[in-house]
């Protein structure tokens, strides 16, 4: 297949998802479910592209591999956050809501399709992965493989740790304060990072893989500044209080650090 008509299918694809995932939160009146069908979509594109236009070749096949890992794993999580907490909706989600007061579900329909663009725009590494005519391993391949495993397992940690202190029915001013989320505030966000690093250093390999550089340093502004930790931590403070304010000052906001004994803050 031409990888330009290749290109147009992954957009139209990620466009129809991100409908059918708006016509799904509407009716449920939760639209949490974005973020699902972000994770989703990520692999669902970038699978799509390295089937029909990469070779068959452990190049292509390991990458694809990865990327489902990623994308089922990350996916699964964040629909079964979902369905738990339904008809609570996400605290990013609800501020819209206040933002978008009367034009709500003609704001989320853009909201959403501006979600399918970056999901193409994401998976392009996967892309010009596939059309590489070059299809040798290198040690481009061989480190962004174990850069992005790595990242995939931290992740799954830390979501699975969390979701053991919350299974133990902690007060709702409770904190955290288990394995990997001892030494970060946000483990879950810092190895979603490693693993995009993964992806960057897996796509050097390729011709022009050098330029997909954006991608993770999207995902790392996004994780930073937009969507990850303000929101989180703002939500944090507002349900547990000093409890927070006091892990705010003893714990790395990001990178896993050992934690700080003095209430200097980071």
């Amino acid at each position: 297949m031409n990888s330009g008509l290749a290109f147009l299918i992954g957009c139209a694809v990620a466009m129809l998802l991100f409908f059918l995932t708006w016509i799904l939160a509407s009716r449920c009146d939760n639209f949490s479910w974005v973020d699902a069908a972000w994770a989703f979509g990520v692999g669902l594109i970038g699978v799509y592209w390295l089937t029909v236009l990469g070779r068959s070749c452990a190049k292509h096949w390991a990458v694809a591999g990865l990327l489902v890992l990623w994308s089922a794993r990350l996916g699964w999580h964040l629909q079964k956050r979902i369905r738990r907490t339904h008809p609570e909706e996400d605290a990013r989600y609800v501020k819209l809501r206040e933002v978008w007061s009367g034009r709500v579900l003609s704001a989320f329909f853009w909201f959403f399709q501006a979600q399918a663009a970056s999901v193409v725009l994401l998976a392009l590494p996967f892309l010009i992965i596939a059309v590489d005519a070059d299809t040798t391993w290198s040690g481009w391949e061989s480190v962004g493989l174990c850069v992005a495993l790595v990242g995939i397992l931290g992740e799954g940690l830390a979501d699975m740790q969390m979701a053991r202190f919350k299974s133990q029915d902690h007060g709702t001013k409770s904190v955290c304060q288990e394995g990997l989320w001892r030494y970060s505030r946000h483990p879950n966000y810092f190895f979603e990072a490693v693993i995009w690093l993964g992806f960057y250093l897996y796509s050097c390999g390729s011709n022009w893989g050098w330029a997909m550089i954006y991608a993770p340093c999207v995902i790392i502004f996004l994780l930073l500044k937009v969507t990850g930790i303000p929101p989180t931590e703002a939500a944090a403070v507002a349900r547990k209080g000093d409890a927070y304010r006091r892990y705010q000052k003893s714990t790395s906001p990001f990178i896993p650090l050992p934690p700080r004994r003095n209430n200097k803050n980071f």
